[in-house]
């Protein structure tokens, strides 16, 4: 059985999402959003996102941790507190235990919708078809999910499980 923590990381709310994937398929366990206090210092709002993130990880107790790849954001400004955000994530990954994976945002989005450039609706619209959801999750944690299920998707997971792949947003 391996567990897998998706992560799409940010400054203000970091989405997360949990599946467990067992070499005949894979299933969703939990997902949501961290919404992290936006009249606090950045030092504050990470240290919520660092004791979030540990309650999920000691609650859950996944096998490994997928992080989105830092992209440039609107300004620098952005990029350098998104990537302050990540950093605190792999942190908290790392301290438990947890291999980190990493994926630029096109390589999640190829690998769930079968094209890099799909829009946030179209990742949403997949991960609930794949996931079998009853209802579409927000879009941070639906991010989350789509990393997750990126890295079913890939070498490292299907070698060491079995597990079915994902590709243009179908099963394979």
């Amino acid at each position: 059985m391996t567990i897998i923590l998706g992560i799409d990381p940010g400054s203000r709310k970091t989405g997360f999402g949990l599946v467990e994937t067992d070499g005949a398929g894979t299933r969703y366990l939990s997902s949501g959003v961290v919404k992290l206090p936006v009249d606090q210092s950045l030092a504050l709002r990470l240290k919520v996102l660092a004791e979030s993130l540990n309650q999920i990880i000691c609650e859950y107790k996944p096998t490994l941790a997928v992080i989105e790849q830092v992209f440039m954001a609107k300004s620098a400004d952005s990029a350098l507190k998104l990537g302050q955000a990540r950093g605190a994530a792999m942190v908290v990954c790392s301290l438990a235990g947890l291999d980190v994976h990493e994926y630029a945002t096109r390589q999640i989005k190829q690998a769930v919708v079968g094209t890099g450039g799909a829009s946030k609706a179209q990742v949403q619209h997949m991960v609930t078809r794949l996931l079998k959801l009853p209802s579409t999750p927000q879009e941070d944690a639906s991010d989350a999910l789509a990393a997750a299920l990126c890295h079913i998707s890939g070498d490292g997971v299907r070698r060491a499980t079995g597990a079915q792949t994902f590709a243009t947003g179908r099963l394979k």
